[in-house]
């Protein structure tokens, strides 16, 4: 199937310390001592004092006791969310790791990933767990960014631009990059946001207060605190299907393959034969997150 958009048919814009006296130990009730405790009574005070520190101490590790030591909050949750999917993942012998691919220059923003991710994901209006934006460069040097909305580039009320204008035009689909070294894991002060086995950023909805730390961290705007369930949302490249060996929903819906996913660690996968053909790039790589996901022919301008 062919799809021949005009990018450029619509338009609009978008322009971060000692002591001179010992306590008198076993003078209780005298008001105070001249004379130095005898080695006795030295002997019970520190006997009493090191019962009362260790007392408090253990006091103040109780708490921290049980799931929240655990390097990392079980899967299993009770309503079927992130790992009671029904099967188990396809080899648990190996290390499996995932990884995205996102074409710009096959793209043409027709929105059914944006369709196919809220209806699997429950996502709520107003919300998006993946977005797209189209980036427009002027001949003048400037640049228009325009959010795709969910019916498609070609359905939407955008202004036209006039082509003799343009220099170059193109879409960049938005998610999750599920960073190796992911920045929104470190603040979450209830361990609830957390990477599975797979490398996968997840947010566990038992433990998450819903502070927001996380949404704030990400530098890459694609977290949320859900007004349904209080909890941080974002994407999770459908966990919950890939644990089925099925791909992402917005995967499927993609009409021109601008979306790949597959593992990073199995190099007769379709994602690694696309990544070692072709360069790419990955999103604010000054940061260091070392970013899973990866563009090609990702502009400077598109962060």
């Amino acid at each position: 199937m062919t799809f021949e958009l005009n990018i450029l048919n619509n338009g609009g814009g978008c322009n971060s310390g000692d002591s001179a006296e010992q306590p008198c130990g076993d003078h209780t009730g005298c008001g105070g001592c001249s004379e130095a405790p005898d080695d006795s009574s030295r002997r019970q005070f520190l006997t009493k004092a090191s019962t009362i520190a260790l007392g408090s101490l253990s006091l103040t590790l109780l708490p921290m006791s049980g799931d929240l030591l655990s390097d990392e909050p079980s899967l299993d949750n009770s309503d079927g969310s992130l790992a009671d999917t029904g099967s188990e993942p396809a080899d648990q012998s190996e290390e499996v790791v995932y990884g995205f691919l996102v074409d710009t220059e096959r793209c043409v923003g027709t929105g059914k990933c944006l369709t196919a991710c809220r209806e699997e994901n429950n996502v709520p209006e107003g919300y998006a767990r993946t977005w797209v934006e189209r980036f427009v460069h002027y001949k003048d040097g400037t640049v228009q960014v325009d959010l795709v909305p969910e019916t498609g580039f070609a359905d939407s009320d955008i202004p036209p631009i006039a082509p003799e204008l343009v220099d170059r035009a193109y879409f960049v689909p938005k998610l999750c990059n599920q960073c190796e070294d992911a920045p929104c894991n470190q603040v979450c002060p209830v361990h609830a946001a957390f990477t599975s086995p797979e490398g996968i950023e997840l947010v566990d909805p038992d433990r998450c207060i819903g502070c927001a730390y996380c949404v704030q961290a990400c530098p890459y705007g694609v977290r949320f605190i859900n007004p349904d369930t209080g909890n941080a949302d974002k994407c999770t490249w459908c966990y919950h299907r890939i644990q089925r060996n099925e791909t992402p929903a917005c995967v499927e819906a993609c009409p021109v393959d601008a979306r790949v996913f597959g593992r990073l660690d199995d190099p007769e996968s379709e994602l690694r034969k696309r990544l070692a053909k072709i360069p790419t790039s990955v999103l604010k790589e000054h940061l260091g997150t070392h970013p899973k996901l990866h563009y090609v022919a990702k502009s400077g301008e598109v962060i």
